[in-house]
């Protein structure tokens, strides 16, 4: 009996013209992130669907500093096409790591 061999598809081929699920949104828009920055993000701390795709909040280190508590953070508010690719970013605010949120 011949079995079928199936093609694993990459979950950016998923379905035709857009990403599949958030998570995938969230892989394609971070890694667009970092070649426009250069800066890695550490969380996601807001993950929307809006009418023309996505929005999400980004928390990133901007500047390491020893003792880690005292590292500048920010906080980028990032628009996402349906198709995970970023059509705008901006930095909402920052802070120092070790310091509350005084909002």
């Amino acid at each position: 009996m011949a079995e079928k061999a199936e093609k694993t598809k990459r979950p950016d081929e998923e379905r035709a013209g857009g990403a599949d699920t958030a998570v995938d949104v969230l892989r394609a828009a971070g890694a667009e992130f970092v070649g426009l920055t250069g800066l890695r993000p550490e969380a996601v701390t807001r993950l929307e669907r809006t009418e023309s795709g996505w929005v999400l909040d980004a928390e990133v280190t901007e500047l390491a500093r020893v003792p880690d508590s005292m590292s500048l953070m920010a906080s980028y508010e990032v628009t996402v096409d349906e198709r995970g690719g970023i059509t705008g970013y901006r930095r909402v605010r920052r802070y120092e790591r070790g310091r509350p949120d005084p909002r």
